[in-house]
């Protein structure tokens, strides 16, 4: 998983932190990542498609499935760092790299300035082998802070308790694409946040079963967090969480 940096973090020593957390709610801006790439949020816009060969089927019998891969998209809409998230085969996943190669983008920007940022592109391969172009996927994401109204209070003073609130989320596991089943694809998780706004223990609290349990549990063990306050400190605190998985 790709490393994080919040800038809220040199916020968590501080006695004051409440009215730190009031101040940057206030002043708030999205921050790079260690490697200078940011994710789609408040104000970063997502890349899109422009353009892409499609990917060819292998000749003889066609297996239908999927192919995943994570990137970021540079400021020339050019796909960088490409990571196989999701494997239909090396008889599929050539091609999808191929394809994804061959792709332009519009970059993401921030305040309207072209900014490299993270996505995930999905290839769907069907028996009626309908052409197969790369579509993009937002599984990671950052979260606006909270509004002010739940900081403080009709008078603007901070709270004498506060909740942990997420301020970057990750979807679960793919789903499989052909996949009939009616069930809801939430899963309800229970997360310990710690002063350091880090998950310490997560535990599956309304699971969705077919194996989907612990990839709720392992998405939200990346969730990252404002932690709560009590009387202006941070402090330890449960939360419950719904985890969605990727939507196809």
């Amino acid at each position: 998983m790709r490393n994080l940096l919040f800038s809220w973090c040199l916020f968590l020593t501080s006695s004051t932190w409440a009215q730190n957390a009031i101040e940057m709610a206030r002043q708030y801006h999205q921050t790079p990542d260690d490697d200078g790439i940011y994710y789609a949020g408040p104000e970063v816009s997502a890349p899109r498609l422009l353009s892409a060969a499609p990917a060819p089927y292998p000749s003889g019998k066609v297996k239908e499935g999927m192919t995943v891969f994570a990137m970021a998209i540079d400021t020339q809409g050019t796909p960088q760092h490409i990571e196989l998230l999701h494997s239909n085969g090396d008889a599929y996943d050539r091609p999808a790299l191929a394809s994804l190669k061959s792709a332009k983008f519009s970059a993401g920007a921030l305040n309207g300035k072209p900014v490299p940022v993270w996505i995930d592109c999905r290839f769907v391969f069907r028996l009626d082998q309908t052409p197969v172009y790369p579509e993009v996927l937002i599984t990671e994401r950052d979260l606006p802070l909270p509004n002010l109204s739940r900081l403080e209070d009709k008078n603007h003073n901070p709270l004498s308790y506060t909740e942990p609130f997420p301020i970057h989320t990750v979807d679960a596991d793919f789903n499989d694409p052909f996949s009939r089943h009616p069930y809801v694809q939430v899963a309800l998780v229970t997360v310990l946040v710690g002063v350091d706004g880090m998950p310490k223990d997560v535990r599956v609290m309304r699971g969705l079963g077919f194996g989907l349990d612990k990839k709720a549990a392992d998405a939200v063990w990346h969730y990252r967090f404002l932690p709560a306050t009590r009387k202006g400190k941070p402090v330890a605190e449960r939360r419950n969480v719904e985890v969605k998985f990727a939507v196809f």
